[in-house]
């Protein structure tokens, strides 16, 4: 609908400016393309000229080789470990019916299907935070992880980095500083008493570590773009030092020199030893990152994949419950 009414305003004479993340869109509509970085304008380009590469390239100032590069892995133990879990979310709510996995060390575990089919939720529910369970059981690193408790969570090592950062990510009209130490500040602590320095060192880390572009700490989170208050959301998971990450649509809103800088820190995380859930609406993006890929598809399992079968026609069969092409040759 939306490209139909642009090109009706385009018929009428109407001048339009197009402002997108998605490089599909821009080149789909665009009749020239000019490309911002750190808030100058650094090239305009005729839509001839406008190849995704060559957008990237003036994007992040560098060429890409490999959007999503993928080294390689050789997972540990299994860490993380869900065994007939069954979830009722209420009333005309997703209910998560059968669901089994495994998670190990130093991998990377997608997680997709088509909106509505249980991903949040799953992750949610994993972290205490949605849902009664009704059956089955979930261990992190053989010990048993109690539902409705994400402080157990938490203390147990499993972090959650929400999909709706403006909404469960953030306190807005505070601090870089504030928001990244929320859920660290039992270990910044000394009898109920927040050691300031240690949460001023140990925020300085993450904001460096992070790239975070802010004019520091005290920065209000609210006025930083999407990918940098992302950033925030997922120094404050890190922070806790956890063995298993849960990240929900970690890529969504930002532009594609956050996301590269997303996709290093998921690589980062699992070479050392850390166990990742990576929830993608983008099958690209799930294909490039993961290790092995469960789809969802009305809170069940529709597929299970390894990274040689997750072909995006495969995994989109399994979210709409169609049957697997079969094999040639």
């Amino acid at each position: 609908m939306l490209v139909v009414i642009l090109g009706e305003l385009r018929a009428r004479g109407t001048a339009c400016i197009y402002v997108s993340h998605r490089l599909a869109e821009v080149a789909r509509l665009a009749d020239r393309v000019t490309v911002l970085r750190d808030g100058a304008s650094v090239s305009t380009l005729t839509a001839a000229e406008a190849s995704e590469p060559v957008v990237v390239r003036h994007m992040v100032g560098r060429d890409i080789a490999d959007l999503y590069a993928h080294p390689a892995r050789s997972p540990g133990a299994t860490l993380l470990a869900v065994e007939g879990l069954v979830v009722d979310g209420g009333p005309g709510a997703t209910r998560l019916a059968g669901i089994s996995f495994e998670l190990r060390a130093g991998e990377v575990l997608g997680i997709g299907g088509l909106m509505g089919a249980g991903r949040s939720e799953l992750l949610m529910h994993l972290f205490g935070a949605w849902g009664r369970r009704t059956a089955g059981r979930v261990t992190l690193a053989g010990r048993l992880l109690p539902a409705g408790e994400p402080r157990a969570a938490l203390a147990a090592g499993l972090a959650l980095v929400t999909e709706d950062r403006r909404r469960y990510g953030l306190v807005p009209g505070h601090s870089v500083g504030f928001n990244l130490s929320l859920s660290s500040l039992g270990a910044l602590s000394r009898a109920g008493v927040i050691r300031a320095g240690a949460e001023q060192a140990e925020g300085r880390r993450w904001f460096d570590a992070l790239g975070i572009r802010a004019a520091g700490l005290g920065a209000i989170v609210d006025r930083l773009s999407g990918g940098n208050q992302q950033k925030v959301v997922l120094g404050r998971a890190l922070m806790t030092r956890p063995r298993v990450v849960l990240l929900d649509e970690p890529t969504r809103g930002i532009d594609i020199g956050a996301k590269l800088e997303i996709y290093a820190l998921i690589n980062r995380l699992a070479a050392g030893g850390c166990a990742v859930v990576l929830v993608s609406s983008e099958l690209p993006e799930l294909v490039g990152m993961s290790d092995r890929i469960l789809m969802l598809r009305g809170g069940a399992v529709g597929g299970h994949f390894g990274r040689a079968e997750a072909t995006p026609d495969a995994l989109l069969r399994a979210a709409i419950g169609a049957a697997p092409l079969p094999r040639t040759g």
